[in-house]
C-alpha cells in the first residue's frame, strides 16, 4: 500500500479542490516530507486491518465493525494519541479516525497494532469528502475535532474547518441527542467556533452562550496542548449536543 498514490489514499496536495468547475478551499495543506521506512512498512502491514479507503459511496459500519453500536468520529487525529486513548477506555463504541497527513496515520497504525483492539478504522482522506459520500445521516453518536489547524493568519482564516456549512454537515451526521467536542489552543478559533457553533440550528452549547467546559476525562492531555501551555496558550473545550429532534 503506498499512501501516496494509491487510490483512495490521500487527498491532492492542494488546498482545494476542484470539481466540476468549482474551486473549494480546503482546510489543509499536506507536508509529508517526514514520512519514513517504518511507517510505511506500517501502511503495508496495517492497513488491510485498520484502513478504510474513501469510495465515495456510503458504508455499512456495522459490517465494517461486525457489530452495531454507538460511533464516535474524530476529525483530523494527529498523531493519534487521543483517538487511540478512547479507542482503550470506550470498548463499547466504534471509532472511525480520519487523517490527511501519512506520518501521523502511519504512526497511529503502528500504536494500535500492539493494543489489540478492534473498535477502530482509519481514513486517510478529506473529512469532508468522507462526512457527505461515505457517512450516513444522523449515524454518529459523537464526533471530536481536537486542535484543528487554526489558520491564524487572518487572510488565511478562510481556510478553517469550522464554519457555517461545516457545522451544517455535521448536524446531519449526528443522531439525536449526539454530541460534538471541539478543542483549541487559540483564542480567536474559540471565539469563530462560538461565532458559528452557537448560531447553528440543531445544535446547544452545553456551557451556554459562548461558554466552555474544563478539559473531560475522555480528552487525554496531549504532547501537543502541553507544548501549547508552555508557550501560554490557554486551551478552550467546547461541548455542544445535537438536539433530539
Amino acid at each position: 500500500m503506498d499512501p501516496f498514490s494509491s487510490p483512495g489514499a490521500k487527498a491532492p496536495p492542494k488546498p482545494f479542490t476542484v470539481e466540476d468547475g468549482n474551486r473549494r478551499v480546503r482546510s489543509f495543506v499536506l507536508r509529508q516530507g517526514r514520512f519514513t521506512p517504518a511507517q510505511q512498512r506500517a501502511f503495508d502491514a496495517l492497513w488491510p486491518r485498520f484502513g478504510l479507503d474513501y469510495s465515495a459511496a456510503p458504508r455499512d459500519f456495522d459490517a465494517v465493525f461486525g457489530r452495531k453500536a454507538p460511533r464516535i468520529l474524530e476529525i483530523g487525529f494527529g498523531n493519534g494519541e487521543a483517538l487511540r486513548y478512547s479507542v482503550a477506555h470506550d470498548p463499547a463504541r466504534d471509532h472511525i479516525g480520519i487523517e490527511v497527513h501519512a506520518p501521523g496515520v502511519g504512526r497511529l497504525l503502528n500504536a494500535l497494532a500492539g493494543d489489540g483492539n478492534g473498535n477502530v478504522r482509519l481514513y486517510h482522506h478529506d473529512a469532508v469528502e468522507v462526512l457527505e459520500n461515505e457517512i450516513a445521516d444522523g449515524s454518529l453518536d459523537e464526533v471530536r475535532i481536537y486542535f484543528p489547524d487554526p489558520w491564524h493568519k487572518k487572510r488565511h482564516n478562510k481556510r478553517r474547518l469550522v464554519n457555517p456549512e461545516f457545522a451544517a454537515l455535521l448536524v446531519r451526521k449526528l443522531g439525536g441527542n449526539g454530541r460534538l467536542h471541539l478543542a483549541t489552543d487559540w483564542q480567536d478559533y474559540a471565539e469563530q467556533m462560538w461565532d458559528v457553533l452557537d448560531a447553528t440550528v440543531g445544535l446547544h452549547n452545553r456551557a451556554g452562550p459562548r461558554g466552555h467546559v474544563p478539559r473531560p476525562e475522555w480528552r487525554p492531555q496531549t504532547h501537543f496542548e502541553t507544548r501549547g501551555q508552555r508557550l501560554g496558550h490557554g486551551v478552550w473545550d467546547l461541548l455542544y449536543d445535537r438536539d433530539g429532534s
